[in-house]
């Protein structure tokens, strides 16, 4: 039951690896070929996609009925595997960096698809390469052994590296992926296994699983490579959550002082879809152009405004954290009201409130002091911004008269 199973998910699963590999090399061409490093890589999932669509039933179907032979389609699959096996290798000499070692490994592979081509040219006429072909492997056993073992010492080789290395880097994002790439790579040595045991001992067992182990493979060595990727996305979801949790903040701050936008203001769904900035600095600008508003408006808070905030923020039974960010909100909230009302800046301590203490944004001693602890921060004031404590705030004299009696 589960032999079947494993065999019917193994021949499935071809199509959505060829897909997944493919896709892979494509969305890391760019900046795959940008970098020295990472050629070899991007060559060695390159061409084993190439390779493992030449092997889908459709193509090779196809020419079949196109020419009456499949045998074009299989050699050039083949010689794109040893291709493939040989980027293999480059990629993991890159950090031996030594230039006479990646010529001998251009030169091992140049010479073993010259001694395939040859094989295969001077065997007797085949239809097709196979292990199990009737009368014997096609084209010929040294044929087949030779890609075989071409294939096992490039798996073997990167297994061994890739986990040496696993373990030994720091940097998790690039054990998560040397450890991706070794599965793969680990699956299709078990690929290659099994076709060495059919064409040495003639085991038959294994050879149903091969399908499975081949697009596991594929799977694998797509995600390792889209691992940078998928960081890029993730950290771009959250930017993006993060912009959108600040806008009500952001859109309320700036509208009193809009000369610390850099940039035309937008509406808020526009600003994602479309920034007028790089995608990846949209966070960023928004923190610093709340900050530079709030430093603006802090001109605008009366020095007695922050007791009458903290007393009617201790009504609502607020923690300490929360708290702090609500007493801030109500000030930036009384602040921007005076600003868009025209009140000049610092003429607001000679009114109802007296001075008592410095503004509130320039006396907390837990100002933020990285961009994490900036951005944490400022999250926490765009939620007490628009939180009932900070609705309902509505300083008056009386108020500021009984806070000053109670000594706050």
């Amino acid at each position: 039951m589960l032999s079947s199973y494993l065999t019917g998910f193994g021949t499935w699963l071809a199509y959505p690896g060829c897909l997944c590999i493919c896709l892979a090399a494509l969305l890391r061409a760019a900046p795959s070929l940008r970098s020295a490093d990472q050629r070899g890589l991007w060559l060695a999932v390159a061409t084993a996609g190439v390779a493992m669509v030449l092997d889908l039933p459709v193509v090779t179907g196809t020419a079949r009925d196109l020419t009456g032979t499949g045998h074009a389609v299989d050699l050039v699959r083949n010689l794109t595997g040893v291709v493939s096996a040989g980027a293999v290798l480059f990629f993991v000499s890159a950090p031996v960096g030594s230039r006479r070692l990646r010529a001998g490994l251009f030169g091992a592979t140049g010479t073993v698809m010259v001694v395939l081509t040859v094989l295969d040219l001077t065997a007797p006429a085949h239809p097709a390469h196979s292990v199990v072909a009737a009368g014997g492997p096609a084209p010929s056993f040294a044929y087949w052994l030779t890609l075989i073992g071409t294939h096992m010492v490039a798996n073997t080789v990167c297994l061994i590296v890739c986990c040496w290395y696993g373990l030994r880097t720091d940097d998790r994002l690039l054990a998560t992926a040397l450890w991706l790439f070794a599965a793969g790579t680990a699956f299709a040595g078990l690929f290659w296994t099994g076709r060495l045991l059919r064409l040495v001992l003639y085991v038959e067992w294994v050879w149903p699983y091969l399908p499975l182990m081949i697009n596991l493979h594929a799977v694998l060595r797509a995600t390792a490579i889209l691992v940078p990727t998928f960081v890029a996305l993730a950290r771009a979801v959250t930017d993006a959550r993060t912009v959108w949790r600040l806008w009500p903040l952001w859109h309320a701050l700036v509208g009193a002082v809009p000369h610390v936008v850099l940039t035309g203001r937008r509406t808020r769904l526009l600003e994602l879809l479309w920034p007028p900035i790089p995608r990846r600095l949209l966070a960023y600008r928004k923190l610093i152009e709340i900050r530079d508003a709030m430093l603006e408006l802090d001109h605008y808070v009366p020095s007695g405004l922050t007791p009458l905030a903290r007393d009617h923020v201790r009504r609502h039974g607020l923690t300490p954290a929360q708290a702090d960010a609500a007493v801030l909100a109500c000030v930036m909230k009384e602040a921007r009201r005076a600003k868009l009302a025209g009140v000049p800046r610092c003429a607001m301590e000679a009114e109802s409130f007296p001075r008592g203490a410095a503004p509130l944004l320039l006396t907390r001693q837990d100002h933020p002091t990285t961009l994490t602890a900036e951005k944490t921060h400022l999250m926490d004031l765009a939620r007490a911004y628009t939180s009932p404590p900070a609705r309902s705030f509505t300083p008056t004299p009386t108020a500021h008269a009984a806070a000053t009696a109670r000594g706050d």
